[in-house]
């Protein structure tokens, strides 16, 4: 069943050439030269998708541990930071795949107090809510 939101922002991109073209927010405030990975058989040259998606993933998530934080009154330390590793490759039924892997560092904190903190932001999170039973994802305490 579908969650209603709510929305209170709204943003538009337009993709030109696929892998190796660009991208661009309608606004123009964001535009991204993309090129394929050489894994994939590209120069490497250029950002891709993928990227981008751990990019958005990773500052989403900290956004929302922030968000949960300040709710439980939790300071959370200026060197916290979250990496977000998102893998792509072809499925065994067809098509292609994602996967991805948080890693979330919270110096200082205690590790109980970190890793609680850790799955609520996972429920406030709309990148984790978005891809909730869509896709491998785990999250990990470094």
């Amino acid at each position: 069943m579908l969650m209603s939101v709510n929305v209170v922002y709204k943003t538009t991109a337009r993709a030109t050439g696929g892998r190796d073209g660009s991208a661009e927010t309608t606004d123009k405030s964001f535009h991204v030269k993309l090129g394929v990975p050489k894994e994939m058989g590209g120069d490497g040259k250029g950002n891709n998708p993928e990227q981008l998606f751990a990019a958005g993933y990773a500052a989403c998530f900290l956004g929302a541990m922030k968000f949960v934080a300040g709710e439980e009154k939790i300071d959370i330390p200026a060197d916290t930071h979250v990496q977000a590793t998102v893998g792509i490759g072809p499925r065994g039924d067809g098509g292609f795949g994602l996967e991805v892997a948080i890693e979330a560092s919270i110096p200082g904190m205690d590790r109980s107090k970190a890793v609680e903190l850790l799955k609520k932001t996972e429920f406030v999170c709309p990148y984790a809510n978005a891809t909730k039973g869509n896709i491998k994802t785990t999250v990990t305490l470094v």
